[in-house]
């Protein structure tokens, strides 16, 4: 177990600070002085933060981490934390580590025994999920489906049944797809989608989903989709009974082949004439 007391000692600390999704105006800030304060911050872009923190004029030091090369900034950010420094995380919107780098960072520095502080801010999923007029819990937030539409497919059968709300993010040139398998996999439920969230053009579209299909060519820019969860049960699935395998296990255990009959047709409640019928068949087989 681990307890963590985010302010009472003197270790190094690191902050995951959400930055704005589109409107600047969402900047806190506690976010902004965070930003002045510590010794470094860590970018997915720093090409993108650094117009971020010109708005705001921080002058705080960049350094780079993202997908592609977190295995070698993971250190050089360790080596700050021993120090007793503060290191701040960003991606290019929203939270870090919410579809964006950041867990493997978290992970390490939960394993160093230093601090990990959220600073609260905009994030893409939540916001969609309160304007979305689907039931916003319980809700499951996914992320992004995998790129391949075979895995895709495979996912999406996974979360058939999911009974509670189920939140996406998808890119503009796979969401028609994405929706045509939603709709054949899920039926046509109730879905909101959400595109351009907090900036000029922020549009919300909820009805269903071949109604959203009718008028997707016309979207563009990054979406969420707030999709309205099953309203049946996964389908008990029958048990597999290996009925020879069964009688033959207990035969390699000692017992005759009346008896191990006896015996399965008991276990799974079957017929004993039925048992014995199928375990000669496999004999006659061989």
């Amino acid at each position: 177990m681990q307890r963590q007391k985010s302010f009472d000692d003197n270790k190094g600390i690191l902050y995951l600070v959400a930055t704005p999704i589109g409107n600047l105006e969402e900047m806190t800030i506690r976010a902004v002085n965070i930003l002045k304060q510590v010794e470094c911050i860590a970018a997915e872009d720093t090409r993108n933060t650094l117009k971020l923190l010109n708005h705001f004029e921080i002058k705080t030091k960049l350094i780079s981490h993202h997908e592609h090369n977190w295995k070698q900034s993971i250190p050089k950010i360790l080596e700050i934390l021993a120090e007793g420094k503060e290191v701040a995380l960003v991606s290019d919107a929203g939270y870090p580590a919410i579809s964006d780098p950041g867990y493997e960072l978290v992970q390490a520095v939960i394993e160093q025994d230093y601090s990990v502080v959220p600073v609260s801010g905009p994030n893409a999923c939540l916001n969609a999920l309160v304007v979305s007029g689907i039931a916003p819990q319980p809700f499951t937030f996914y992320g992004f489906l995998d790129h391949l539409d075979k895995f895709k497919k495979k996912e999406l059968e996974n979360l058939k049944y999911h009974q509670e709300t189920l939140v996406f993010y998808e890119s503009p040139y796979r969401v028609e797809k994405t929706l045509k398998l939603m709709l054949e996999i899920f039926g046509d439920r109730k879905i909101a989608l959400c595109r351009e969230i907090t900036k000029r053009h922020e549009e919300i579209i909820r009805g269903k989903i071949s109604e959203v299909i009718e008028i997707i060519s016309e979207l563009k820019g990054e979406m969420v989709l707030v999709v309205e969860g099953s309203d049946q049960s996964a389908p008990e699935t029958e048990e597999v009974i290996d009925v020879v395998g069964e009688v033959e296990k207990l035969i390699e255990m000692g017992q005759s082949a009346k008896d191990a009959i006896k015996q399965v047709s008991k276990t799974y409640q079957l017929k004993k004439n039925d048992v014995y019928t199928m375990y000669l068949q496999s004999k006659d087989s061989e």
